[in-house]
């Protein structure tokens, strides 16, 4: 899926922050192998900040 709405919309609510006392207040580096719309990292950013997660630094190994 290339198109970005469509990828957002079928990643809606595929992460969850198992433990938010764990992310709260943190800097956090998220890594992802490979992006194509960047909709994972986008998804899983707005997971963490809910979770009360201070920074997200995104990494992207391959584009």
């Amino acid at each position: 899926m290339k198109d970005k709405a469509k990828r957002l919309k079928n990643l809606k609510g595929s992460f969850k922050a198992e433990h938010p006392e764990k992310v709260k207040g943190r800097n956090i580096i998220l890594i992802d192998d490979v992006s194509t719309t960047g909709a994972t990292i986008y998804e899983a950013s707005s997971v963490l900040k809910k979770a009360g997660a201070r920074l997200i630094i995104p990494i992207v190994v391959a584009r």
